[in-house]
């Protein structure tokens, strides 16, 4: 099903599917003709149900129009509620997903239904809520007893729960080394850790003053601090190179600092920018991400893959998936990756000069350098134009998630099972493969959310636990000690969190558990847990919470009704 919350054409498959379900069962919903003249009947058929529909709010005055009309909405709220179940019952994840983001009439107190065992007072619970519940039971997931800090509704919640991995993603963490950015819980923009440009002054860390400059530690960072610059501003996702970050507006604006080698900050010229400054050419952005070779990439609403920067290394291509001529070695603004324009780009991921993109359909496409055999091809040549990975097409799977890290790839499908390639250290294969392979570790799990990183990676699983492999010098894996661990082992140090956002690199690591609390281990220098100095060659080797520090996280966060967060949602399961 196609179904677009801009095109009120497009939304025909859904309204003809519920149409086709009730008539089956001796119900009819009004026909088009009807529509035109109960619109009004309906809203006041709806408030006579006590539905929250905000006063002096008329159908078309909604900020997108609804998968079903408000006369629809109310004939279904009319329905017996064991064929309304069972209606719910038949429609697939994107459909239901579609009608939860846009039919607010659903989503809460449907007359009929069994009360709301958490509401105080007792109210009736939403349909879709009861289908969502339902849906988490029978995949045997455990359910909490009240909504995470931060939580809107159950409907949001439990939609990311149950399929958050085929959501468009928000990144609130990002790590490179000595280096964090993050997206707080209102929205701010900080950063913290120990800044490596080679400019005289101050870059990665955004900001032009308050760094501290001891000789030991130049131009440092030991607390998570705010970005006076980005004041006003809601951040939702972070990204950061080696030489460059990026950050992500709620209005799909994208901001860029720091060096800008080879153009990498997308803005027209090659200079660095010690404070974020929006990237003008680019608008209606969904997805960021940054590559240590000076590379980066957005998706806009329409699965557009831009990308900018540093187009060849070691005399290779670097993953921005186009030619240019033979003298250029930068491109200094955001440019489309036309070899996908047929495709819906739903994520994107930058390693050492390659970068891995994910389709709609579940296709998983690599290009540029192919070192170690990180294009997972079979192979150690170039790829110029991105070209779909056959070692993952011929699993028959549909992947959601994909990771780069230096020079190791990881996929993840609908199903919950992992595959990887690339260096042997990272792959949690315990062997350089130029191939992908599913992971034997996590056979038999569910996994969620995948991370790489420089030659470390993690994995969370749908139960909420995380698992780390690879390089361990600095604590990264968060273990215990400084050892490597080839195959994937299980963070106990976080037992009895959810964690629902991770972000890796090969000096640190952060967590953030399902109440955006953010956890940190691994160089002192990168995890905001206080001044290094006296203390650096003592890594934190176990988790540990960052004090005072919250992020909103996809799961707290849930879906904000009816505004553009809202409307990305739906798209994002279309």
């Amino acid at each position: 099903m196609s179904t677009s919350i801009e095109n009120t054409v497009r939304v025909v498959p859904l309204r003809a599917k519920f149409r086709s379900l009730t008539r089956e069962r001796g119900h009819a919903l009004p026909g088009r003709g009807e529509e035109l003249h109960l619109r009004a009947d309906g809203l006041r058929m709806a408030r006579s149900h006590s539905l929250p529909i905000p006063d002096g709010l008329g159908a078309d005055q909604l900020p997108f129009p609804a998968a079903l009309s408000a006369v629809e909405q109310s004939a279904l709220l009319l329905l017996p509620t064991d064929l309304l179940s069972i209606v719910l019952a038949q429609l697939d994840k994107c459909e239901l997903a579609s009608l939860a983001a846009t039919c607010r009439l659903l989503w809460f107190d449907t007359p009929g239904l069994p009360p709301h065992p958490m509401a105080v007072p007792q109210r009736p619970m939403g349909a879709v809520e009861m289908e969502l519940r339902r849906r988490a039971t029978a995949r045997g997931m455990r359910l909490i007893a009240s909504l995470p800090e931060g939580g809107l509704c159950w409907v949001s919640y439990l939609l990311k729960r149950i399929y958050g991995d085929t959501l468009i993603q928000e990144t609130p963490l990002a790590v490179a080394d000595h280096l964090s950015l993050v997206a707080d819980a209102e929205g701010g923009l900080g950063s913290w850790g120990l800044d490596n440009s080679q400019e005289a002054g101050p870059l990665l860390l955004g900001r032009a003053e308050g760094v501290d400059t001891n000789p030991d530690f130049s131009r440092f960072l030991s607390l998570p601090m705010p970005m006076p610059s980005m004041q006003g501003r809601r951040i939702v996702s972070v990204a950061t190179g080696y030489w460059h970050c990026l950050a992500l507006s709620r209005e799909g604006e994208v901001y860029s600092w720091g060096e800008g080698l080879y153009g990498s900050l997308g803005h027209a010229h090659i200079g660095e920018r010690a404070v974020p400054s929006r990237v003008e050419s680019l608008s209606r952005i969904e997805l960021i991400a940054a590559g240590p070779s000076s590379t980066s990439a957005a998706v806009d609403e329409d699965g557009r893959l831009f990308t900018w920067g540093r187009a060849v290394e070691f005399a290779k291509p670097s993953g921005l998936g186009y030619a240019l001529d033979a003298q250029t070695e930068s491109q200094l603004t955001p440019r489309k990756v036309d070899a996908l324009l047929q495709d819906r780009v739903v994520g994107v991921s930058m390693g050492s000069g390659f970068t891995l993109a994910l389709t709609n359909a579940g296709a998983v496409f690599s290009f540029g350098s192919s070192a170690h055999g990180s294009l997972g091809h079979g192979s150690l040549e170039p790829e110029l134009l991105p070209r779909r990975i056959e070692a993952l097409a011929l699993t028959g799977r549909r992947f959601v998630a994909v990771a780069a890290g230096w020079f190791h790839g990881l996929a993840l499908t609908g199903d919950g099972e992992l595959y990887s390639w690339g260096d042997a250290l990272a792959n949690g294969l315990g062997e350089c493969k130029h191939t992908p392979l599913q992971k034997p570790a996590f056979i038999g799990q569910r996994v969620k959310l995948v991370c790489a990183a420089h030659r470390s990676s993690c994995a969370v699983t749908e139960e909420g636990e995380l698992y780390t492999w690879g390089g361990g010098a600095c604590g990264q894996l968060g273990h215990g000690d400084l050892e490597a661990v080839v195959m994937p082992e299980r963070v106990e140090g976080l037992s009895g969190f959810s964690v629902v956002a991770a972000a890796i690199c090969r000096t640190h690591t952060l967590v953030a558990d399902e109440n955006g609390v953010v956890y940190a281990f691994g160089a002192r220098t990168g995890t905001g847990l206080g001044d290094p100095c006296e203390e650096y060659v003592k890594p934190v080797v176990n988790p540990t919470q960052i004090p005072t520090l919250r992020v909103r996280t996809s799961t707290s966060a849930g879906v904000l009704p009816f505004d553009r967060r809202a409307a990305r949602y739906a798209r994002s399961l279309a």
